[in-house]
């Protein structure tokens, strides 16, 4: 086959992590013919591109494809994506994202391409959106599922989302999830005693890791004010912030406030590479985020055997079961979680008992190989089923 993805940056993220390890086994283990087709890796959250090149990714850069709305830059971005895939001559455009994925979808609808799918990763509208927004963003969608053969949802709850907003049938959703390289996960208790050693704690600790862009609707704020209350009942715990974002300084002076400085490591911006020997210093692994598909994160932490508590938020009840693999909170709750990390700091066996089961659970359903394995199924159901299917309407010239 012949394809192109489209998708609007490739940041470190799991969204543009999933896109490339795709692209690489299609390449390798298929054979195909591959593109990925992106804007420039703007914002503070690093770059994956050094990475696509190379592991021999050809790839093509859209200058004008940028995350904010501007319909003249826009437009350009549409004209140049349209150029790259009437050169390139796909037979399946795979978009990922809002911006790229709206205007992906449109060149390749344009162009007739034979398979249009997209992988919906995380829905552009929230909750704490104005209604407007929500509004805005529902509607583009709709637009561009009419230029759509199928959907990929990384998790069920993603399908579910996108189906209550009309956006298309469910019958054109395949949930399949977001894939990674599952070895250095499973082997991350390898590095254990050196990181430890490396971030300054002992035997004694029990470390709260956190793995997140330093971001609104992330939730740090939420970790923060339980870890006062932590601390008071355990003083061994500590807490592990893997991640940088605009809000660095904000939460710098939150935690110094509460007197919380010597309790706090922020580890920064971490290489994908990096992130199982981080997962390996922590005892268990909180989520605190408001808003995410399904969040990479919390399968890394089960494969790497730390048990997981996180808000019950979109993706998230599909991998962490409340008694088997960890806990579900009602978002935003604070005592909650100071509980269940104080449950879960005091009794190693459980926290034993539930990372080994949150491994079982996801290495073959997170390994990138069974992702990609089915994506190409969707691709070779799509084509097979030909342009004169009933699987999409009309688009409205």
């Amino acid at each position: 086959m012949r394809i192109a993805h489209v998708i609007t940056r490739m940041i470190l993220g799991g969204a543009q992590e999933n896109t490339l390890l795709n692209c690489e086994d299609l390449l390798r283990e298929f054979g195909d013919d591959v593109l990925l087709v992106t804007g420039p890796p703007l914002g503070p959250e690093g770059s994956l591109l050094d990475r696509a090149v190379a592991r021999g990714v050809p790839t093509s850069i859209v200058l004008e494809l940028r995350r904010a709305i501007h319909p003249w830059r826009d437009a350009g971005a549409y004209r140049h994506i349209r150029r790259v895939l009437a050169d390139f001559r796909p037979d399946v455009v795979h978009t990922h994202s809002a911006k790229g994925g709206i205007l992906g979808r449109a060149a390749a609808r344009a162009l007739d391409v034979p398979a249009i799918v997209h992988t919906v990763h995380g829905a552009p509208w929230h909750p704490y959106q104005s209604a407007v927004s929500r509004r805005f963003y529902q509607t583009c969608e709709r637009w561009a599922a009419r230029r759509t053969d199928a959907f990929i949802s990384v998790a069920d709850a993603m399908t579910d989302l996108m189906v209550a907003a009309g956006i298309a049938p469910r019958e054109r959703f395949t949930t399949i999830y977001s894939g990674m390289e599952v070895e250095p996960f499973l082997s991350a208790d390898d590095h254990r005693a050196s990181m430890r050693r490396q971030l300054g704690y002992t035997d004694e600790h029990v470390v709260v890791g956190k793995i997140a862009r330093l971001f609104h609707l992330k939730g740090h704020e939420y970790l923060i004010a339980a870890a006062e209350q932590v601390i008071a009942r355990d003083p061994r715990v500590r807490f592990l912030l893997v991640g940088d974002g605009i809000l660095r300084d904000q939460l710098t002076a939150e935690i110094t406030r509460r007197g919380l400085s010597d309790k706090f490591h922020f580890a920064g911006l971490v290489p994908p590479t990096e992130i199982p020997a981080y997962l390996s210093a922590m005892d268990m692994l909180v989520h605190t985020s408001l808003r995410e598909g399904l969040a990479r994160t919390l399968p890394q932490a089960l494969l790497a055997g730390k048990p997981v508590i996180s808000y019950d938020i979109d993706g998230a009840r599909e991998v962490v079961r409340p008694g088997e693999t960890g806990y579900l909170l009602p978002p935003e709750s604070i005592e909650p979680l100071t509980a269940a990390i104080v449950e879960l700091a005091a009794d190693l066996a459980l926290r034993e008992r539930l990372g080994s089961a949150g491994r079982e659970r996801c290495r073959e359903r997170f390994d990138h190989r069974h992702m990609t394995r089915e994506i190409r199924r969707v691709y070779e159901r799509v084509l097979g089923q030909g342009r004169g299917g009933a699987t999409r309407a009309p688009a409205q010239q």
